[in-house]
């Protein structure tokens, strides 16, 4: 430890307060979101680049100045703006994600987003590009899509061990949404819950057929993607079992090689040398590890349910025709009723943790079509459905109007890829500028 560090030694202890300190009375629960879009131009069907006259760039820096937000900057460059709560950022691949302040109900945050969405109109107009809902990009690959100039994302590409790791940080767009507990106990079951739930979430709203101009023989290759990214740090964390804990959560987390750290606002690269466990234990070059650290490796740490002071779903393709809604819906109905839960239990009760670890696998190709134990996810998808519209109902809040466009598709056993590859081998002809135009129009 160098002379200047006296700050006393990371336990596991103040590790655990992070967790504990999300734990909130029911009545103080929110519904929150992340939702990301791809930005193409209706011209060339091509990802819209970071630099240029025309670039995402300058796109911020006109939004800024029309409505007044603050820059977001790694050293000299724009990688995001923010108002308040909510922010505007760049994922590595210039996908625009809107992250917005948690609401009581999904109908504040669908007034936040459609304000925003209007607010943004003119400036996307101005600028010749769309942001289109859609789970990877449908012309432009990695190879010619370049990462936006901010030092963590260069370093974790250099990282990222998976064959199809750039696929995902330059290529795909998704929906996240966030849950809150109100104990341990309680965050154990709904994290729980929620891993067996996305990869029949992942297949309903797998909407990633057609990549780089080509179908691809997946339904989702978003989904496809995240399986080929990085086997210490994404997947299943735990064995959905009830004994999980927030402490065995940390120590999942604790046990994967850390990519970098920060000191002074500049990344360290430690290239996964060491795992945090060791990090705490041994330090790293001169470095002794501090809470900020352990911050920044969790955010790094890519589970399909990944759980903080709050619960974080993140296994979703973004969708149109406000599908993003349907996905909280769901969530919503099920992990915020005690009765919903139990027969969501109920309904998994005979499947084990390799049950679903084998169906998260069969998804991306299959979506609907995948069986669990030789049962066929179509139909527990449209049981699951059941349960959260039934809850609901029961809420008195009308958020159940939610879930419609979903249940056009999933009663049908459908999800939006299915409607895509019909178009795609029909009236399209093949064409990806009518995809890109079918997309960018928000119809299903």
């Amino acid at each position: 430890m160098s002379s200047l560090q006296t700050k006393q030694k990371l336990e596991k202890e103040d590790i655990l307060k992070l967790f504990t300190s999300g734990c909130k009375q029911e009545e103080e629960f929110n519904v929150g979101m992340e939702y990301e879009r791809l930005p193409v131009s209706p011209v060339t069907n091509r990802a819209v680049p970071y630099d240029g006259d025309f670039g995402i760039c300058n796109f911020l820096r006109a939004f800024a100045k029309r409505e007044n937000w603050d820059y977001i900057t790694d050293d000299y460059s724009i990688i995001g703006l923010k108002q308040g709560h909510d922010t505007i950022t760049l994922e590595p691949g210039c996908q625009v994600e809107l992250s917005i302040k948690p609401e009581k109900t999904i109908f504040g945050l669908k007034d936040k987003i459609d304000s925003l969405n209007k607010k943004l109109s003119p400036v996307l107009e101005k600028f010749g590009f769309n942001l289109i809902e859609y789970g990877v990009s449908p012309l432009s690959t990695h190879k010619n899509i370049g990462l936006i100039p901010k030092k963590r994302y260069r370093i974790m590409a250099n990282y990222l061990w998976g064959i199809l790791s750039d696929v995902m940080m330059r290529e795909t767009a998704g929906i996240q949404g966030a849950f809150d507990f109100k104990s341990e106990e309680d965050a154990v079951r709904k994290f729980n819950i929620a891993n067996k739930l996305s990869p029949f979430m992942t297949a309903m709203f797998a909407n990633s057929p057609i990549r780089g101009g080509v179908e691809t023989g997946y339904k989702t290759f978003r989904a496809l993607s995240w399986l080929n990214t990085d086997n210490d740090r994404c997947g299943f964390c735990g064995k959905m079992k009830d004994d999980f804990s927030f402490e065995k959560y940390v120590d999942n987390v604790l046990k994967s090689p850390i990519i970098f750290i920060n000191r002074s606002g500049v990344p360290v690269p430690v290239k996964g040398k060491i795992n945090f466990e060791e990090f705490m234990q041994k330090g790293f070059d001169d470095f002794d590890a501090e809470l900020d650290d352990f911050k920044l490796h969790a955010n790094l740490y890519f589970p399909e349910v990944r759980l903080r002071n709050f619960i974080e779903i993140r296994n979703h393709d973004c969708c149109a025709n406000d599908m993003i809604y349907a996905v909280l819906a769901i969530y919503k109905g099920i992990l915020y009723s005690g009765s919903a839960m139990n027969e969501i239990d109920e309904l998994f009760a005979e499947f084990t943790f390799n049950d679903f670890a084998e169906l998260r696998y069969n998804v991306p190709k299959n979506a609907l079509d995948s069986k669990i134990k030789g049962v066929k996810a179509a139909g527990i998808a449209k049981e699951i459905l059941y349960i959260a519209e039934k809850s609901l109902i029961e809420m008195n809040t009308m958020e159940e109007k939610f879930l419609d466009p979903i249940k056009e598709l999933t009663l049908d056993g459908l999800c939006p890829a299915d409607i895509i590859l019909r178009n795609w081998n029909g009236l399209w002809n093949r064409d990806v500028k009518r995809l890109v135009k079918y997309l960018a129009g928000k119809r299903y």
